[in-house]
């Protein structure tokens, strides 16, 4: 019975959003974000969770260059495909599913002409979260990138104000 009344809160604390992670998983992914990335370099992970119904629910970081630990030494995240295989098997181990992925850039968060061409996950659907700044400072919502992979190398963009209506990040992620 506590999960339905959970569910009912979650619902309508945040009715519409497509992507939920509760705070203190987020506050603890962009820290681990930030070390990784040293200051001076992009650093970035994939969210693994479960749906909820329409709702993705993040449960878990897994950041780049643990299944790649080179991806990371140009400065710019260069994710080859040996990666993979273990990002799946860790999927299966886990029942958990890769609903998006996070990556910093030294700037704003726009999508540079590499991400746009080079999806994580090309997959209609897949969400890419991009954090200002290498996360070297807190961000809200409306900071972050947020884009939807739509196929054919096009994206939907929910950044700025809309990226609080797509991503919830609070007590009922």
């Amino acid at each position: 019975m506590n999960f339905s009344i959970r569910r009912i809160i979650r619902v309508l604390a945040a009715p519409d959003h497509q992507l939920s992670c509760s705070s203190r998983r987020w506050r603890a992914g962009l820290k681990e974000l930030k070390r990784r990335g040293r200051g001076w370099r992009e650093s970035g992970a994939f969210l693994l969770g479960y749906h909820d119904g329409e709702r993705r629910v993040v449960k878990r970081f897994v950041y780049y260059d643990d299944l790649d630990p080179h991806c990371l030494d140009t400065g710019i995240v260069v994710f080859d495909g040996t990666g993979y295989p273990p990002l799946w098997q860790l999927c299966r181990e886990t029942g958990l599913r890769v609903l998006a992925d996070v990556h910093t850039h030294p700037g704003p968060a726009t999508q540079s002409p590499t991400d746009q061409a080079n999806p994580m996950l090309a997959r209609p659907g897949h969400v890419a979260l991009i954090v200002p700044n290498l996360a070297q400072r807190k961000v809200g919502s409306s900071e972050l990138g947020v884009y939807e992979y739509e196929g054919n190398h096009n994206w939907r963009d929910y950044s700025g104000k809309r990226a609080g209506t797509f991503l919830y990040i609070g007590f009922w992620g």
